[in-house]
């Protein structure tokens, strides 16, 4: 079974990621749009290809994405990247550290090589003191 993109779904999807209202991207669109034409424009499954290239400069998002993409193969790579089923894409976590948390630890590991440092000059301290009194 062949799956239809559709793209006034994908302005939609889109347009909420970026954050953007319907009457905000009907006001960047001109004077003859408003909320009401863009809720039925992310109705269509298919849109005028002149009218698609002014939705992507809005956007800032290339035209290609708003035609060719389709969640459910794009749930289908994700779903085989986790599973490892096609392999199709290599996983690699991305870990984002707080850089002040970064900072934190490492004063605290030096603190701690400071404090090492401190405990076995004593221990010298005291070993020499023994020789010293012993001769």
């Amino acid at each position: 079974m062949e799956h239809k993109i559709h793209q006034g779904r994908n302005v939609k999807r889109f347009r909420e990621m970026l954050g953007i209202k319907q009457e905000v991207l009907a006001f960047d669109l001109g004077d003859d749009w408003n909320q009401k034409k863009i809720s039925l424009l992310e109705q269509k499954e298919v849109i005028d290809n002149t009218l698609l290239q002014q939705i992507s400069k809005v956007l800032k998002i290339p035209v290609e994405a708003i035609e060719n993409f389709d969640e459910e193969q794009a749930i289908n790579i994700i779903s085989s990247t986790f599973h490892g089923t096609q392999g199709l894409i290599n996983y690699s976590p991305v870990f984002n550290n707080n850089p002040i948390d970064k900072i934190v630890q490492l004063h605290e590991e030096k603190i701690a090589l400071y404090e090492r440092m401190l405990k076995e000059k004593d221990e010298m301290m005291t070993r020499l003191e023994k020789l010293i009194q012993t001769k």
